[in-house]
């Protein structure tokens, strides 16, 4: 939406706000004034009903003014919340490479950097900014090539980019995080992350055994191990090119328990503690486990993307084949 060609009407206002209070006991400048720091203590955006509320002696003529001569001062930018209803956020003025006389500029650069690292698609861009589809792409273009924004694929929708501001690293629900590459999930290195978060487990374990040959209740205790202290052994193996959180072993260790490889344990306190702990343990299998437990479907980390038709589906899943040849 651009600012600069806006003209708030007084049939915009609420109705509970057309109430005229006495015209003289507002100064214009003050107003201003007003609105501007109302601006500043609520950077997410402030409606005429908060003008209201802080200048209850301002009618909706003199807040009329007031708004229309800060959007054409470039002082406030306009943009409507998602029920419909105006909404008023003070203008980042030291953006550099923005221009100042392009006010959709900065109004498209102020929605993008709202998204944070998981990006905006281009049409939540043009709902709320009420501009038509040529414009904004337009405007992106011209961001990206002042280096201000970028454009970036996320793995749930490929086809579709999301744009965020330039200097930002992107969050892990749209890159995938360590388990995808260039959009490619990385298949081969979560098997071997996988069998060598098993095997320091089952190391520890068999240590345990050793030290506490007749003591069962110690072994199970030393057979225990944290997701730091796997992450650790990851590290040192060297296996990984890029740096792994306690997270993404987390992640690993989950689908061993999922495969009935392991099983967690909570210390620490009972709730969501700041000394609470996981810790893991390799655990032998019961009963050998059943064809139906062994659907890959149960250890995908994509399930919740996976449907006919879309890039990852169950009739072009290369581990489902293989299942279903084993």
């Amino acid at each position: 939406m651009n600012s600069s060609e806006i003209s708030i009407k007084e049939e915009s206002m609420e109705p509970s706000m057309m109430q005229q209070v006495t015209a003289s006991t507002v100064d214009p400048v003050d107003l201003e004034k007003k609105i501007i720091e109302l601006c500043t203590e609520f950077p997410q955006g402030i409606t005429d009903q908060m003008i209201l509320v802080t200048v209850p002696s301002a009618s909706a003529s003199q807040r009329q003014s007031a708004l229309n001569r800060l959007l054409s001062l470039g002082k406030v930018d306009l943009f409507k919340n998602p029920q419909g209803a105006l909404l008023f956020k003070l203008k980042d003025t030291k953006v550099a490479g923005l221009s100042d006389s392009d006010s959709q500029e900065k109004v498209l650069y102020q929605i993008i950097k709202e998204a944070g690292n998981k990006g905006i698609w281009s049409r939540d861009i043009r709902y709320k900014s009420n501009l038509v589809l040529t414009q904004v792409n337009k405007i992106l273009k011209s961001l990206e090539s002042k280096k201000l924004i970028k454009a970036v694929n996320a793995v749930n929708a490929p086809k579709k980019k999301v744009y965020m501001l330039n200097e930002l690293e992107p969050d892990s629900s749209v890159t995938g995080g360590a388990w995808y590459s260039d959009q490619d999930f990385e298949s081969e290195f979560v098997q071997v992350l996988n069998q060598q978060c098993h095997k320091f487990m089952q190391q520890k374990a068999l240590s345990a055994k050793e030290r506490y040959p007749d003591d069962p209740l110690a072994q199970r205790a030393a057979s225990y191990a944290s997701s730091k202290e796997v992450l650790s052994f990851i590290i040192e193996l060297g296996i990984s090119k890029i740096t792994l959180s306690v997270q993404d072993i987390e992640a690993i260790l989950n689908t061993l328990i999922y495969d009935g490889k392991a099983e967690k344990n909570v210390v620490g306190g009972a709730g969501v503690e700041i000394g609470q702990q996981s810790l893991y343990r390799a655990v032998p299998p019961l009963v050998p486990p059943t064809g139906l437990v062994r659907v890959p479907c149960g250890v995908c980390p994509v399930i919740k993307d996976c449907r006919l038709g879309s890039d990852i589906s169950p009739a072009t899943c290369q581990y489902m084949k293989d299942w279903l040849s084993f």
